[in-house]
């Protein structure tokens, strides 16, 4: 099935919290000089338009990025995902939302690499197109989850792995902890950070203890609700679990997210969550 299109949720809640955590960790591994690589498994388009037809029909950025881009009193931990946004759109007019990649693009450094990859038909040129000119990216279409053992380790022994699918269907809950254990077999230094939607929080239940059950240490888990749970149809909150995650992420996140929280769900409902799945 390739019939998810992040266009129609681009901007939304879910992205400003997936966006803020991996700005965060990315800006911990420019902490050190050496290289690294960022491994971007189901990449995206790259670059979204906001007024595009499919945008438009959700308008789910009115309710993200919309509400805190411009904002005077946003939190430190939001200045570098807030300064990509910012950058795409020069005019002060928030007509583009940068993807992952673009967020990587505009955070990583000559020396890092990029390796992009994304099997839909319609995004893929438009992520090749978007990279066509960066030395410092390879983009590849085709199953993200491959990548995790053709791509790792690297050669810097370095890296931050995003792992981003859209959860068409039920397997892939099983299938980004079967890609995880794959990748961290190879490369068990790596710094990995799996975005999940809630729309069944038993799905999520379960895909913990299966992370748990793999043996791996050190992983965290940040959630941001705007919804309670519900057995009804749609997406109440998403999240990011973090392997390996940078000494800083955990009190960031605890930081920023009460603040997040205010800002995108004004009527107080939801939750945040910053807790240790599997401590050291």
């Amino acid at each position: 099935m390739l019939s998810y299109r992040h266009s129609f949720h681009a901007g939304n809640h879910a992205d400003v919290l997936k966006h803020t955590v991996q700005s965060l960790i990315i800006s911990a591994l420019k902490e050190k000089d050496k290289p690294f690589l960022y491994l971007d498994t189901h990449a995206g388009a790259g670059r979204y338009l906001l007024n595009s037809e499919h945008a438009e029909r959700t308008g789910e950025y009115m309710e993200g990025i919309a509400r805190i881009w411009q904002q005077s009193n946003t939190p430190a931990e939001l200045a570098p995902y807030l300064q990509a946004v910012r950058d795409l759109n020069p005019s002060g007019q928030l007509k583009y939302y940068p993807g992952s990649p673009l967020i990587a693009r505009h955070l990583l450094r000559e020396q890092d690499q990029l390796q992009l990859t994304e099997l839909h038909p319609s995004d893929y040129p438009l992520l090749r197109g978007e990279f066509q000119k960066d030395l410092r990216a390879v983009v590849a279409r085709g199953d993200g989850y491959q990548q995790l053992k053709a791509k790792l380790p690297p050669p810097s022994r370095r890296g931050l792995i995003l792992i981003d699918p859209p959860y068409e269907i039920k397997t892939d809950y099983q299938a980004v902890v079967q890609g995880i254990a794959e990748g961290y077999k190879r490369f068990s230094t790596g710094v990995y950070a799996l975005w999940y939607p809630v729309v069944l929080r038993q799905q999520i239940k379960r895909m913990v203890t299966d992370l748990k059950d793999t043996g791996i240490r050190r992983i965290l888990q940040i959630e941001l609700a705007v919804k309670p749970d519900s057995d009804q149809r749609g997406m109440t909150a998403s999240g990011m679990i973090v392997i390996n995650p940078p000494w800083k992420l955990e009190q960031q996140m605890r930081s920023v997210l009460p603040w997040l929280h205010e800002q995108l769900v004004p009527q107080g409902i939801g939750h945040t969550l910053v807790e240790w799945i599997v401590p050291e």
